[in-house]
């Protein structure tokens, strides 16, 4: 086992070399649904090279995983702490890996209804499904490169799925001015909410595992 500092970070990795079938094998659940990863407290065992990148894709010691159902899988296991990290957790064992900015991506939307009475239902590329609300807000923050809005919304606990590209449009073609002109911030309604199209906090994505 070797240790290192992960540029950029104050986290640090004690890198676990584990081959992706026994990650695979760590994570197959004994049972349908997801699992209560968030009331399993194993002790953390380090990190191991894997990698979600910006775009959503998944890397495990610099090579890409194409298999939609591994992706899936590991997906299921994810959960991001309120150290800022990101860890694969199982009941025995919590592995740090690294996030370069939203775990998921939400790949589809769907808009029904008008007005306050509107509902939008994402889809991810993990196969998640959510409704954006009260408990499952949609964010906005300031891309620094363009100086442009990129917005998340709550999947699930801390895990957030940032919008792709496309999603921001028709966002924008759903939006609308919040108590008409007397106040004019522009956004949009989802379950009963008004999500403020303007940028918050930065991204909470691109941490490491202690």
């Amino acid at each position: 086992m070797s240790t290192k500092k992960d540029e950029g970070s104050s986290h640090h990795f004690d890198v676990t070399p584990i081959s992706l079938q026994e990650l695979i094998r760590r994570a197959a659940p004994s049972g349908k649904g997801l699992p209560p990863v968030d009331r399993w407290e194993p002790d953390y065992c380090g990190a191991i090279d894997m990698r979600i990148a910006a775009d959503g894709s998944w890397h495990y010691m610099g090579t890409p995983i194409n298999r939609e159902a591994l992706v899936r899988l590991f997906s299921t296991v994810l959960r991001h702490d309120a150290d800022g990290a990101y860890y694969l957790v199982t009941p025995v064992e919590k592995i740090g890996i690294k996030v370069e900015d939203a775990p998921f991506l939400a790949v589809e939307m769907h808009a029904r209804g008008e007005g306050e009475n509107q509902v939008l239902t994402f889809r991810t590329n993990v196969g998640d499904v959510v409704e954006a609300d009260a408990a499952h807000p949609i964010r906005f923050v300031e891309e620094e490169a363009t100086g442009g809005l990129k917005p998340y919304i709550l999947v699930r606990g801390r895990l957030e799925a940032k919008l792709a590209r496309p999603l921001l449009y028709e966002l924008a073609e759903l939006a609308v001015a919040l108590g008409g002109e007397a106040d004019g911030r522009l956004g949009v309604w989802s379950g009963g909410s008004f999500f403020v199209m303007e940028p918050e906090s930065a991204p909470k994505g691109g941490q490491d595992g202690e």
